[in-house]
């Protein structure tokens, strides 16, 4: 796998995270932990493009 089609997979799993975050905040009675779980891997990921150089993980509508 290139750098480039491992950092977009990244970017992927970044924000495919984020929209399970924000599904679950909209839950009437969300899971806490559920949500702190997901956050800590959606930072893990963040972590991992951040020490490839890739800036765009923030920005979920340049990673579609």
């Amino acid at each position: 796998m290139s750098m480039s089609a491992y950092v977009y997979r990244l970017s992927l799993t970044h924000a495919r995270l984020q929209d399970a975050i924000s599904r679950e905040l909209k839950q009437r009675f969300p899971d806490s932990l559920r949500v702190a779980r997901l956050k800590k891997l959606r930072l893990a990921i963040k972590d991992r493009l951040a020490s490839h150089g890739f800036r765009g993980a923030d920005n979920r509508r340049s990673v579609v």
